[in-house]
């Protein structure tokens, strides 16, 4: 009698698990799996703010953040930063980036960026017509603007002490500018190493370094951000400052007395670049593809004349701010982007112990 009824509540046992096993074949599907068996949808990240790094100055980039907040909902949270700044800063946060996006600064520096691992390839929808000669060819970043490299000179200096603006590179090396020239420096700002990259692609390596130890002798202050000389040379700290015409148009635009010159012998002009940082924060992912989307786009470039930033648009479509600094129009070099990347760190590495270490940037 005993045997029987323990041998009932093992069958009874045995028939709970069968039926459990079964009720559990039509219910809920494993994690990662859907009630067939095969693998489920990941769904699509949800997150509503996203995260950058921008070389753009503070004032400037906030209204192209707003508009962007506007059309989609997703509010923006930036660090700004120049971008050799941004450069190290990513080099630093390589296995634990915090950011999903840089935003603004000369493509060298993103080439390099490249060399060093930290950007993720993406190529935004309507890529396609952006001038192909502005596109980076390897696939990482995406051309916002250009602009060509020019000085800034304070206009009451110069009729103070009877002097003309400059017009060339080599004017810069006068006495009559000596201790007057404000520049920023080039390991922490993309602007100053546009600045090295053109002259020794110009000159060669040993004339471009000459020159810069003469060039050395008249600066008053190396600064950190390239968006700084002209503004600093607006407010009379200094007679000269070397700059993208954009960083110089600004300022001149809102009252500063400042007048804007270009070398005869030519320029450099950088392509202002953005791109996915490799490894960002996974639940911005998507919103971060569309942010780079919607920077090409004519809408957004069309805010470079209605801010009037003054920055040439890369889209053909978008309108150009009345005033700008046309490369068309200029006498601008034949600037290698992606050679100025290669050889970034063995020319600032050169800079540094010929001419200026990078402790010298306020």
């Amino acid at each position: 009698m005993r045997k029987s009824i323990v041998t009932s509540i093992v069958l009874c046992m045995m028939l709970s698990l069968f039926l459990a096993g079964c009720g559990k074949s039509k219910g809920t599907a494993a994690p990662g799996t859907n009630n067939s068996g095969t693998q489920a949808e990941t769904p699509k990240a949800t997150a509503k703010q996203l995260t950058m790094y921008t070389a753009f100055p503070e004032q400037e980039v906030v209204p192209y953040l707003n508009a962007f907040e506007k059309q989609t909902g997703i509010k923006v949270k930036f660090v700004r930063l120049s971008a050799g700044e941004t450069l190290a800063r990513l080099q630093a946060e390589k296995n634990n980036p915090q950011a999903s996006i840089w935003y603004g600064g000369p493509s060298d520096t993103f080439v390099a960026a490249i060399k060093e691992g930290v950007l993720e390839s993406y190529q935004p929808a309507g890529i396609e017509v952006i001038p192909e000669q502005y596109r980076d060819q390897q696939g990482y970043w995406a051309p916002v603007y250009v602009g060509p490299l020019g000085f800034a000179s304070n206009t009451e200096w110069l009729q103070k002490h009877n002097v003309k603006a400059p017009e060339s590179w080599e004017d810069l090396i006068k006495p009559e500018f000596k201790g007057q020239i404000v520049v920023a420096h080039p390991g922490a700002s993309g602007t100053a190493y546009s600045i090295l990259a053109t002259l020794v692609q110009m000159w060669g390596e040993d004339k471009a370094f000459d020159y810069l130890k003469k060039l050395d002798e008249n600066v008053l202050q190396y600064q950190k951000s390239g968006s700084g000389p002209p503004k600093q040379v607006g407010l009379g700290e200094g007679a000269i400052g070397i700059a993208f015409a954009h960083d110089i148009l600004k300022p001149k635009g809102e009252g500063y007395p400042l007048e804007l010159t270009f070398p005869s012998e030519g320029t450099g002009f950088e392509i202002g670049a953005i791109a996915l940082i490799k490894g960002g924060p996974e639940d911005e992912r998507e919103i971060a593809k569309q942010f780079i989307d919607w920077s090409i786009s004519k809408e957004a470039q069309d805010l470079y004349a209605s801010t009037k930033s003054f920055r040439l648009p890369i889209n053909p479509d978008a309108e150009v701010a009345e005033g700008a600094a046309r490369i068309d129009e200029l006498k601008v070099m034949d600037y290698d982007e992606v050679w100025a990347g290669e050889h970034r760190k063995e020319l600032l590495a050169k800079f540094e112990s010929k001419i200026k270490g990078q402790d010298a940037a306020k």
